[in-house]
């Protein structure tokens, strides 16, 4: 069938969890991408239907604009659509076959151009083959993070899992809190704040903007950071800021390009000395009597011990603005009066997705400081939040909250997402933890000692929505009656650029160990080449789809969006979800299993019977019809009237914390873990220290090695790539700030 031609709406963004995304128009003429440029809302719909929510605060209005606000990286996305690097059909490497697999050679040799029915009956034979020797536990599925804004044909990573999972299980590997290492670390030991150990954003903007004073931007850049994974909201947000006369106090090593634009104080600080330049703040507040006595003496527990390593009783050493200069290059008198003015302030911390200071070598010390300085002043009182810029709630909250949790249900319920697939077992407690975890399964960063060094072991599940309890749960690889692994089947192909451990895990790709590399994507990039057979995979603009448009990736609206196919696909790409439905249909006669195809597919075959369940059981016929939710493309949510009357939790515990406990044993924030104190660990002591250096990690300037090797390497996010894509995109190879050149 002929496609339309016209303008089609689509939700785009390049960390995608089975939604989410900016709404662009994408222009097509004569079967071709013309340009994609932003929706704006009243296309389809008039201005005064559309569910304006806004902010009154000191006097303005701040409301959302009426068109989307997509960075460069949505823009561009038609050259990513047509890039040079696009598989466009199924390649087998040139020296591998089942009688000679040469693994020595993997992202050496060549690829040669097969046919689909040469490729599904290798792939076919070969998960047999090593399900009858090894068992199903010998297939690795790399099948996690992030990835292209899809539902029903992929979402981020999640299609091999749903076919695996029938077929007597696989080898899970589950993506570690790569993002959030120190709070979840470290700062769910102070105030609980599951998942990842950050604040709840409920209404957090809104707070801000009526009440803060200071906002602190500690180690962001919100110009940049936001682009990969939403729109420019958060731009947007910070001349709001800027509006009502927040004062914006920038901390981080460079001048990044938010601080250039927003900042009316920038401190620059050495890289991962931020717990020094906390624990300077928390001493003057100490000897000056500048903290909230009365907040932590209801709120919190532990201070005594805190305090005693603050001024120095613990180990001699006086944590004071100047002992901290020297550490961090922050003057002494600036930290002085960043103390004082926090103190007399109402201030709020903000991060982007993490911040790179709970990145670091010991980033569980910054974690969980950073909680604590917020307690000494009465966090959660107005004005005094932690703000994660990537999930500041709006516009989630001016929704009806049961319209949005009902959708959200159904888009998990319905989603072919690798993430929301695992969201599924989300624990409620740490006993039913233990229940549902596969048998076997190894987190991102140890797959190449797993692979090379067998057996090891480490604690914690590894998956970032874990209950802090299990991080002290010790597991092993191989696990008890599971195989090594012999294949991995791997959709996400970003191993090696977006994770630590390149050359090892370049060695791992090599092992005689594994005898087929099974690759999935639609550009022959990054871990790809070390392939011993690579399917091409469409992007969105070559799917018909049906996206949930949220936070923390649309910061103006949530939406429900019909993603009409733009173009035909690119070569003889397929979907993901069509490449396994291929070869559930191959692999369900061959293993024996005849309704393979029947439980990959749940019942829902085609995308008209998907899409329409999905609508459905969402509730949207009591709001739109799906024909007219078809043509029009887009759907906003309603805003609640009484959305402001709801606020973060921390602020509930901060009116209340008998009522309102936090998830730590006391119920409150502990400023001395007994947890931690069980361990005996000098790397994560009970009361959070600054840590130069130890037994696991050597990098700072105060280590001896530094007179050698005197450079700290500082590696932001990319202004002009989103990890490890957009390397390809002409335009911005053009712009001279996105390579180095010596």
């Amino acid at each position: 069938m002929k496609l339309e031609e016209g303008s089609f709406v689509k939700a785009l963004n390049l960390l995608g969890h089975c939604g989410g995304g900016d709404v662009v128009r994408v222009g097509v003429k004569d079967g071709k991408i013309i340009r994609i440029r932003p929706l704006h809302y009243d296309w389809k719909y008039d201005p005064k239907d559309l569910p304006m929510w806004q902010v009154e605060a000191r006097g303005k209005v701040f409301k959302p604009l009426r068109k989307e606000i997509p960075p460069p990286f949505r823009i561009a996305y038609k050259l990513r659509v047509y890039s040079p690097n696009r598989v466009r059909y199924p390649l087998k490497r040139v020296d591998w076959s089942p009688e000679n697999r040469n693994p020595q050679n993997r992202g050496k040799s060549g690829f040669v151009r097969i046919t689909w029915e040469e490729a599904l009956d290798i792939i076919v034979k070969e998960i047999k083959r090593i399900i009858e020797t090894y068992g199903p536990y010998a297939i690795l599925v790399q099948a996690d993070g992030h990835a292209q804004t899809k539902s029903f044909h992929g979402g981020a990573h999640g299609v091999v899992p749903r076919l695996l999972q029938h077929v007597g299980g696989f080898t899970f590997q589950t993506r570690n809190p790569d993002s959030w290492e120190g709070w979840w670390w470290g700062a769910k030991h102070v105030w609980g704040m599951d998942p990842v150990g950050l604040n709840d954003t409920t209404n957090v903007l809104l707070d801000i903007l009526e009440n803060t004073e200071v906002l602190l931007c500690w180690g962001c850049d919100y110009e940049t950071t936001t682009w990969g994974s939403g729109d420019q909201g958060a731009s947007l947000w910070g001349f709001w800021f800027s509006g009502v006369s927040i004062k914006q106090i920038f901390i981080c090593p460079d001048l990044n390009y938010a601080a250039a634009v927003h900042a009316d104080k920038w401190i620059p600080i050495r890289p991962n000395t931020d717990a020094a330049l906390q624990l300077a703040i928390a001493h003057v507040w100490i000897t000056e009597d500048l903290y909230d006595k009365e907040y932590m003496a209801t709120h919190t527990i532990g201070f005594e011990k805190f305090k005693d390593y603050v001024l120095g009783k613990e180990d001699g050493i006086p944590k004071t603005p100047k002992w901290a200069e020297e550490i961090t290059g922050v003057p002494a008198r600036i930290i002085k009066a960043l103390a004082r003015l926090w103190a007399t302030k109402r201030t709020t911390i903000m991060h982007g997705v993490g911040s790179p200071m709970i990145r670091g070598p010991y980033a569980t010390e910054p974690g969980r400081l950073e909680p604590l300085l917020l307690a000494m002043q009465g966090v959660g009182k107005p004005g005094r939040q932690q703000l994660h810029y990537s999930y500041f709630g709006i516009p989630l909250y001016v929704h009806p909250v049961n319209l949005f949790t009902k959708i959200a249900e159904t888009n998990t319920k319905h989603c072919r997402d690798w993430n929301v697939f695992l969201m599924r077992l989300t624990p409620k407690s740490h006993e039913e933890l233990k229940k549902i975890l596969p048998k076997q399964f190894i987190p991102r960063v140890l797959v190449p000692d797993a692979i090379l060094n067998p057996p090891i072991s480490w604690y914690s599940h590894g998956c970032f929505w874990c209950p802090t309890e299990c991080q002290f749960d010790k597991y092993v690889y191989p696990a008890e009656g599971c195989s090594e692994i012999h294949m991995i089947w791997m959709e996400n192909c970003c191993q090696i650029t977006c994770w630590n451990g390149t050359y090892k895990m370049v060695e791992a790709f090599r092992s005689p160990k594994i005898e087929f590399i099974l690759a999935q994507t639609p550009w022959l990039e990054n871990d790809a080449i070390f392939a011993d057979l690579i399917l091409p995979v469409t992007t969105p603009l070559e799917e018909e789809d049906m996206i949930l448009v949220h936070p923390p990736y649309n910061k103006q609206f949530c939406s429900v969006i019909y993603s009409q196919k733009c173009i035909e696909s690119v070569g003889e790409s397929k979907s993901d979800y069509e490449i396994c439905y291929m070869i559930a249909e191959r692999l369900g006669p061959a293993l024996g299993i005849p309704d393979l195809l029947d439980k990959f597919t749940e019942g829902k075959k085609t995308f008209d019977e998907w899409a329409k369940s999905f609508f459905e059981e969402a509730g949207l016929p009591n709001y739109i019809t799906f024909e007219e939710f078809r043509r029009k493309q887009y759907w906003l949510l309603p805003v609640d009237p009484l959305w402001k009357e709801n606020k973060s939790y921390i602020s509930f515990f901060a009116e209340d914390p008998e009522t309102f406990p936090l998830k730590t044993p006391s119920g409150k924030i502990e400023f001395y873990s007994e947890n931690l104190a069980k361990l005996q660990d000098p790397e994560r002591p009970p009361v959070p220290h600054y840590i130069p250096y130890g037994e696991t990690w050597q990098e700072s300037l105060l280590h001896p090695r530094a007179k050698k090797y005197p450079f700290l390497l500082v590696s932001n996010h990319p202004r002009w790539r989103m990890h490890a894509q957009l390397d390809d995109v002409a335009w911005f190879r053009e712009i001279p700030t996105c390579k180095v050149r010596g």
